[in-house]
């Protein structure tokens, strides 16, 4: 039994003797975990965490109220980053940094809009990035610890601590081998993380620092639309985890619409008519990645094919979802290349 395994398998049962209820079994571990149901409102759920989060070890780099239709619902989205964490994984590639890049959702959810706190499993994202790493167990571990600083951040909201793997759910093994699910694989190209960075543009290892102001201010030249079209993106935040690696947190109305939008049409849990979007439960998927890393002699500027980073957050809408929105990955990806290379 691995590591990894073990942590889960401990967790799950610290969880039954504490008698919160589970949705998943130990092997299916969710993308996202629900780890905190609110007793007040949302601004004061947000302000708690907010000064939990600064008193913790976590280092907050952006947050950002999200654009939701009709306003029908509340939502925020953090991103954090763990420093313990972060030494763990100094040795890594770069081009794993998205597994470092923290998320957490303050939401309203269900019939009487409670206000929930989930995050973005960080053990799920290790599982994925470094599944070919030499110290896997050690990484796993790390990112256990991460999501617990995250919990405890949030159990210093007055209201209910969980703990709930939240769809989608997946083993570990196919997390570690991720190339989508079911039938949809096909419409990512079978690819794995690795084959599912994509160049946008290429330069001199030497060239990282300028690569990073060029592309920074190609994105704010930007006009940022509507929710009715693709163009423009704001950034969140910008990362320097490493000396050769920075992230960039993206969003744009779009992106932010379609993601709860999709997710929410084929689903019945939590949809009342003051609740009509449930996908507002996935919006710690935001936001969207964009890496300049220093990769051998190169400088590399890579998104993700947005088909391969949709399936893994919102496959739970259902392959029905996938087919009648196949345009929208692409034209989410391709809006991103053209504004960062400065032609949008």
């Amino acid at each position: 039994m691995t590591l990894a395994r073990t942590v889960i398998l401990c967790a799950a049962a610290a969880l039954l003797i504490a008698g919160v209820p589970q949705q998943a079994a130990a092997d299916d571990i969710g993308i996202f975990e629900t780890v905190h149901i609110s007793s007040v409102s949302f601004e004061d759920t947000n302000n708690a965490l907010e000064a939990a989060i600064g008193a913790s070890g976590l280092l907050l780099h952006a947050m950002h109220d999200v654009r939701l239709p009709d306003d029908s619902h509340q939502a925020r989205v953090y991103v954090v980053t763990s420093p313990a964490y972060a030494d763990v994984a100094a040795a890594e590639s770069p081009r794993t940094i998205s597994a470092q890049i923290l998320r957490i959702a303050v939401y309203t959810w269900g019939e009487q809009q409670s206000t929930y706190i989930n995050m973005a499993n960080p053990v799920a994202h290790a599982m994925v990035f470094y599944a070919d790493s030499p110290r896997y167990d050690d990484l796993v571990a790390a990112a256990a610890q991460a999501a617990g600083e995250i919990r405890r951040a949030a159990s210093a909201v007055p209201g209910r601590s969980v703990s709930v793997q939240a769809e989608p759910l997946r083993s570990e093994k196919h997390y570690n081998k991720y190339k989508g699910d079911g039938p949809a694989r096909m419409m990512a190209k079978f690819r794995t993380w690795q084959k599912s960075q994509l160049p946008i543009a290429t330069d001199s290892a030497d060239n990282l620092d300028a690569v990073v102001d060029s592309v920074s201010a190609a994105l704010a030249a930007g006009t940022v639309a509507d929710a009715t079209e693709t163009t423009g993106w704001e950034v969140l935040t910008t990362i320097r985890l490493r000396d050769d690696a920075v992230y960039l947190g993206l969003t744009n109305p779009y992106i932010e619409d379609r993601m709860v939008t999709i997710n929410s049409r084929f689903r019945k849990d939590g949809k009342r008519e003051s609740s009509p979007y449930p996908g507002v439960d996935h919006l710690a998927a935001l936001p969207t990645d964009l890496l300049i890393v220093r990769d051998g002699d190169e400088t590399l500027d890579l998104h993700y094919g947005q088909m391969w980073r949709m399936q893994l957050y919102f496959w739970d809408s259902g392959y029905r979802a996938f087919t009648a929105n196949v345009g929208v990955p692409s034209a989410i990806a391709a809006s991103i290349e053209k504004a960062a290379a400065g032609s949008n």
